[in-house]
């Protein structure tokens, strides 16, 4: 997956389960579409994904 963060080892990234979060889907949505994962991973993956912008530093444009 070419260094992409992925759950549990397979070819699932993280930022496809994020994504399909974002979009709106249920946990349920997300099992139904992809039934490798339990209703754990997707938990981990949104962990992960906040851990990843917890780190970041993110500069602050000047207000006006």
């Amino acid at each position: 997956m070419g260094g992409a963060p992925t759950i549990r080892g397979m070819r699932i990234p993280v930022a496809t389960v994020v994504a399909m979060v974002a979009d709106g889907m249920t946990v349920d949505e997300i099992l139904d579409d992809l039934p490798d994962l339990v209703v754990e991973d997707v938990a981990e993956a949104l962990r992960y994904a906040a851990e990843a912008v917890r780190e970041r530093e993110l500069p602050l444009r000047p207000s006006a």
